[in-house]
């Protein structure tokens, strides 16, 4: 059984698949550069009785910002129309292992859902443990009632970041490439800057996890504090466009650190508006707590 409770194996969802008020729900997203299609492939194959989330549909109509946090009406919608309540178990999985689900975990949690989990390992691990795969569309399931309440704690938006980037009381830690975190590559989206959040620290969301597994506890806290982030302090997490950044949120949530809020639109929003950015490695902080 899998300790982390925001997780679940691959035996255990494969043990309950059919339990009344489970919701499997594939989250798979991909940036143009990887070069998949996340619904083709869930056609392909997918986890028996998985509905499929499309994370560039489920967002705000009003906002031109990537995939933007989407207004309760909608978001409740959406999972109604999958058949998904909030009272049920919820679990996401993605084709990485783990890289779009925490987005989709997030979202549904910030609506009010309150028991959800990522499968650990997300789909390639449910295959390589030789587990049923279901092909074509999802199967057809009664609409539900979503009862979508927003929780406004868990989101940060630009004056937020802002706020916290001059004062220095809240962390700001950004997922994204070392590389593009220091400007010396071009953003993959045109018209933004490179660079980062002034005073935001760099934990790339690859380095917490392993063959798209998260890591331990004790390795997420080094992770972080080689980073020179506090894991037990408030943070806000970023990231290119408020996808990966939630894989830093699940982390920290799996260590108990429930003081998180993700900024949604990361660096697409911030890099395209003219707030001040800094280029180069993280300024030096702090050791934080040991």
């Amino acid at each position: 059984m899998t300790q982390n409770p925001f997780l679940i194996s691959p035996a255990d969802l494969a043990a309950n698949l059919h339990r009344d008020g489970l919701s499997v729900v594939d989250a798979s997203w991909y940036l143009p550069a990887q070069k998949r299609f996340a619904r083709p492939e869930f056609e392909a194959g997918h986890v028996p009785g998985a509905v499929f989330f499309d994370q560039d549909a489920v967002v705000d109509p009003a906002s031109d910002q990537p995939h933007a946090f989407p207004p309760a009406d909608v978001f409740a919608a959406a999972a109604g129309a999958l058949g998904i309540r909030e009272t049920d178990t919820i679990v996401v999985y993605d084709g990485l292992g783990l890289f779009s689900a925490p987005r989709v975990w997030w979202l549904f949690r910030a609506f009010g859902a309150r028991d959800v989990r990522v499968l650990d390992g997300g789909f390639p691990a449910w295959t390589a443990a030789g587990l049923q795969v279901e092909t074509g569309p999802a199967k057809p399931r009664e609409p539900a009632r979503f009862e979508a309440q927003l929780d406004p704690a868990v989101l940060a938006d630009a004056d937020a970041v802002a706020a916290a980037s001059g004062a220095g009381s809240v962390q700001i830690v950004d997922a994204r490439a070392a590389d593009r975190f220091r400007g010396e590559v071009p953003e993959p989206r045109a018209g933004i800057r490179a660079g980062h959040i002034p005073g935001s620290r760099n934990l790339p969301f690859g380095l917490l996890a392993q063959d798209g597994r998260l890591k331990s506890p004790d390795e997420i806290r080094r992770a972080f504090k080689a980073a020179g982030v506090d894991p037990d302090g408030p943070v806000i997490t970023s990231c290119g466009s408020g996808v990966t950044a939630a894989v830093l949120t699940l982390a920290l949530e799996s260590i108990g650190n429930h003081s998180t809020r993700l900024y949604d639109g990361s660096w697409t929003e911030w890099g395209g508006s003219n707030r001040p950015i800094e280029t180069g490695p993280a300024r030096e902080a702090a050791d934080p707590a040991p």
